[in-house]
């Protein structure tokens, strides 16, 4: 009887093997369905980890991209998210992330999709991949604005505080020389210094600036060595007092008339410029050889042109709107300048399986008759 059985269990046992050997092939070969109507191969762990949990979205706050408020998200690039994933029937939670940490977790793979102010670049894209881009704008210059141009802007200026302050400030320093001039001449130079005492401080001030302004009239000079002393030194004096009265008067009419002198990139040499380092204005900046001053984040460079303390903000055109809409209506423009072309898009793991999805509900998107008010509605570009 055994001799009877021990063929069929040879046979059986080589039935097996074939089985066996598709199977362990297949599992870096399986199929798994992501969402509705859409599937990709991937491995088992991957699979186990789509099985039991959610997607990983990484975030990166860059209004009007993704805008946060107590820990809820809104924003376009966030609206996009939403409805895609809506498409698909992903699951998926929320990672903050500042810029460079999020660009290094898609390097990683530790997240699987990445929102934000992204630029596609071609360094990046060595180390990760891009969804078709959300939309096109590029590096902008912001400035001071709510300027008027021509002579009324040189009325407005001749009268604005920081020109008064200068004004005032020389006509101070002119009334204290004049009166230690005629503290020391009005006695031993009456006829050039004389009178009552208004007179003679009065012909002490008109000395002080006819001597400054080098005209020489000659009607009054002084007598005494103690007043002959006082002029040598104001004339020295006055020389480095007219070179900075020039350069405070031509600021104090020349602030806020950026937008009339800058034209290109070129214009930029010479200015006080502020950007965000570690960013593709940084980047450029640096290409272009300027000098800037670092800020925090783009918040705090447009709180530093809003005081006069830089001549331009160069960032990202979209970020700079939004953020002067919001927060610098009429005191900020955005010049109609663009340094650097740049394409937003969503930032992916090299090979993830999820851009070509993305890719076709963006495009649905993107090609739909209200997709222009939508821009105009996140940027404000149509106004600041």
């Amino acid at each position: 009887m055994r001799k009877r059985l021990w063929p069929l269990c040879l046979l059986s046992l080589l039935a097996l093997m074939p089985a066996s050997g598709v199977h362990a092939a297949g599992q870096t070969a399986k199929v798994y369905p992501i969402a509705a109507g859409t599937a990709a191969t991937v491995t088992p762990a991957t699979e186990l980890k789509r099985a039991n949990q959610p997607l990983l979205v990484g975030v990166k706050v860059a209004p009007p991209f993704v805008i946060e408020d107590h820990g809820h998200y809104s924003g376009l690039a966030i609206d996009l998210w939403q409805e895609i994933a809506a498409d698909h029937g992903w699951k998926y939670v929320y990672q903050p992330y500042d810029l460079d940490g999020l660009l290094q977790a898609v390097s990683d793979s530790k997240v699987d999709v990445a929102l934000g102010a992204i630029t596609a670049t071609a360094a990046r894209e060595q180390r990760m991949d891009f969804a078709h881009p959300l939309t096109s704008s590029g590096l902008a210059v912001a400035v001071r604005g709510g300027q008027t141009a021509g002579w009324l802007a040189v009325a407005q200026a001749l009268v604005s505080p920081a020109f008064l302050k200068v004004i005032g400030s020389l006509a101070l320093l002119l009334l204290v020389v004049g009166f230690l001039v005629w503290l020391l001449e009005h006695k031993r130079n009456p006829e050039q210094f004389g009178g009552s005492r208004s007179q003679g401080i009065f012909s002490g001030f008109w000395w002080a600036m006819v001597t400054m302004t080098t005209v020489g009239y000659g009607d009054a000079a002084p007598r005494t060595v103690g007043g002959r002393i006082i002029g040598l030194v104001w004339m020295l004096a006055a020389l480095l007092i007219v070179s900075f009265f020039t350069a405070a008067i031509t600021s104090a009419l020349t602030v806020g008339q950026l937008s009339e002198r800058i034209r290109s990139a070129t214009d930029l040499g010479g200015m006080r410029i502020a950007s965000v380092p570690d960013s593709t204005s940084a980047a450029w900046l640096d290409r272009q050889q300027l000098s800037y001053a670092r800020a925090r984040d783009v918040d705090a460079a447009l709180v530093e042109l809003a005081a006069g303390r830089v001549d331009a903000v160069v960032y990202d055109e979209p970020l700079l709107r939004w953020d002067i809409r919001w927060h610098y209506r009429g005191q900020l423009e955005v010049l109609p300048l663009l340094l650097e072309r740049q394409d937003y898009a969503f930032a992916l793991p090299t090979g993830s399986r999820l851009r070509e999805p993305i890719d076709t509900s963006l495009l649905q998107r993107i090609n739909a008759p209200d997709w222009p008010q939508r821009l105009d509605k996140a940027f404000g570009a149509t106004g600041q």
